[in-house]
């Protein structure tokens, strides 16, 4: 689904924590999460860790999403 969004024009990022899997479908641009139970989030952290660490993510997926490319990227930093 990913591929065929940006066929139609529209930049995508797909946000998981399999990397590979995330290669394997074609996604360009790759996001890193935390954990597959808990892909945005750890249950072990207070209330404000949490979001804290929930708006890093988003913050680093609409920067992906900002970021011209060239084939398929991972966005670690």
């Amino acid at each position: 689904m990913v591929k065929e969004i940006e066929r139609a024009g529209f930049p995508v990022v797909h946000m998981c924590t399999i990397i590979p899997i995330s290669q394997t479908v074609g996604a360009n641009r790759i996001v890193p999460t935390i954990a597959i139970p808990h892909p945005f989030g750890d249950p072990t952290r207070t209330p404000g860790e949490e979001k804290a660490l929930r708006r890093a993510l988003v913050e680093k997926g609409l920067k992906a999403l900002e970021t011209d490319i060239d084939g398929q990227t991972v966005f670690n930093g």
